[in-house]
């Protein structure tokens, strides 16, 4: 079987199905409607019965369940019960493809187009190709009469880019009912892809998330006729105030327990470019302690320089996404409101967020006599500075252990297996979210990876914009490493 999933029938056969799903544009959209009451859901229909035709084998082995319709959960109970279970995950949505950018795609977003390097299009690499890739390895262990001794589970949501709530939020509470807390031994679901720094090829897979919370700012000041204005009016206060967040970017800062720290030492001691200031700086570093006026984390500030694509990994971002006030030319607005995202670094928390907003704005309101409900839910009045909080936020992840003995080794191991053991493999952590902050009651063993990697293609493939695709080699690769780590989760004493 394994030379199958190296031949050129296996390798076409893949890029067909994965082209295929591309084809099915099962968008989610931020004003979704309820499952079974907005038709934009139907299209997951067609995709659900398109892996059904793709992957006979696994439909007919797996016992098969849908939750709230589009949620697809296969399990293949393993000959032992006392084991707890392996997890696989992916969604199945991807993020809308605007119509003013439909011109600016080299191919169609749905085309699924193969140009003999790459599949082009809106999923191609976020993520129906680890959705396909799990599949394909499990129909490939299927064919080849392997019996897993460890029960296997997928878990296929359908909303995660729009918080995963109806796919992801029901899955997980039927797996923790199912196997309890603590229940599953290992979870892997999309995330870090590999790649290079410091003279090294790297496997980084996120065994954390940081925090996100968003803050909705409101400005209440009089309207009147826009022929007489006021020296300020509400827009010129939320751009003073939005101007006051960009002035004060959070310092980065790298607590013990940021995954990112890991992989500085492992950097230090394998990788031959390793900077040589950051080295200094690592062998200076001290266990951080709680003080009234902490200090500047120079190692963090170093470290930052790489880019923001560096910085945000231990530091607090903050964004403003959405802005509205005004409704005439004619007329001084009297609402004006925008929002601040923020994705919060490990170390800090919801609260700490929220104490520097109202810390940050608190002088504008004394300036303009504006009276401040920071997060009281206090109803809005008029002349009124008025700060709310997102209900759905959510606190830095759990930081997977990755110690000796733990699945990371596993996880490791099949990687450098497949990869070549000149890879290094270090703990990553992720600047956004997944579907897996469902699931943190399920599993302490919780791994963000995108298992497939080619070397020819940079970065992420383009998600979330214009010309998304992904490698053939990648996407091969992903059915080949899930197929290992299924056999090796299978052999493994945890």
């Amino acid at each position: 079987m394994w030379d199958y999933l190296n031949s050129d029938t296996f390798f076409n056969k893949s890029i067909e199905r994965l082209s295929g799903a591309v084809q099915i544009p099962t968008q989610s959209y931020d004003d979704m409607g309820e499952v079974g009451a907005d038709p934009r859901w139907d299209i997951f229909h067609s995709l659900g019965d398109y892996l059904e035709k793709s992957f006979p084998a696994v439909y007919k082995t797996l016992e098969v369940e849908k939750v709230n319709t589009h949620g697809l959960l296969f399990t293949w109970k393993g000959t032992d019960a006392k084991l707890k279970p392996t997890v696989f995950m992916a969604h199945q949505d991807v993020v809308p493809v605007p119509d003013a950018t439909v011109n600016q795609w080299t191919h169609p977003p749905f085309s699924g187009f193969w140009d003999g390097k790459f599949v082009w299009g809106r999923g191609s690499s976020d993520c129906k190709n680890q959705l396909l890739g799990i599949l394909e390895a499990i129909e490939a262990l299927v064919h080849a009469e392997f019996q897993p001794t460890r029960t296997v589970v997928l878990s296929f949501g359908f909303d995660e880019e729009i918080s995963g709530h109806r796919g992801a939020g029901e899955l997980a509470q039927v797996l923790v009912k199912r196997y309890g807390h603590g229940g599953a031994a290992v979870i892997v679901d999309e995330g870090a892809a590999n790649l290079e720094s410091w003279g090294a090829n790297w496997a980084v897979p996120g065994v954390g998330e940081k925090g996100y919370v968003d803050v909705e700012v409101i400005v209440r000041m009089p309207g009147g006729h826009s022929s007489i204005p006021p020296a300020h009016n509400g827009i010129g206060v939320a751009a003073e105030l939005i101007s006051l967040i960009e002035a004060n970017p959070y310092e980065p800062f790298l607590s013990d327990d940021n995954p990112y720290l890991s992989m500085l030492y492992c950097g230090a001691e394998h990788a031959p470019k390793f900077p040589s200031k950051i080295k200094h700086l690592l062998g200076k570093r001290t266990k951080a302690t709680c003080q009234k006026h902490p200090q500047k984390d120079n190692l963090a500030l170093e470290a930052a320089r790489a880019g923001l694509d560096i910085k945000y990994l231990f530091t607090t971002s903050q964004a403003v996404d959405l802005i509205s006030g005004g409704v005439k030319t004619n007329a001084l607005p009297e609402r004006t409101s925008f929002t601040i995202n923020h994705r919060i670094n490990v170390g800090s928390s919801v609260e700490t967020v929220l104490f520097h907003v109202a810390q940050l704005f608190t002088p504008t309101a004394r300036k303009y006599n504006l009276t401040l409900n920071a997060f009281n839910n206090a109803t809005e009045t008029p002349n009124s500075l008025n700060l709310r909080s997102s209900p759905t936020f959510l606190e830095p992840a759990p930081v997977t252990p990755t110690g000796p003995g733990t699945p990371f080794s596993i996880l490791s191991g099949t990687t450098r297996a497949l990869y070549g053991e000149e890879l290094l493999v270090a703990p990553g952590i992720m600047t956004g979210n997944t579907d897996t902050r469902y699931y943190w009651g399920l599993s302490e063993h919780i791994f963000r990876y995108s298992m497939g990697w080619d070397k020819e293609q940079e970065g992420m493939g383009h998600i979330h914009t214009v010309d998304e695709k992904i490698g053939g080699k990648a996407h091969r690769d992903v059915a080949k490493w899930v197929f290992e780590f299924v056999r090796n989760m299978d052999e493994a004493d945890l």
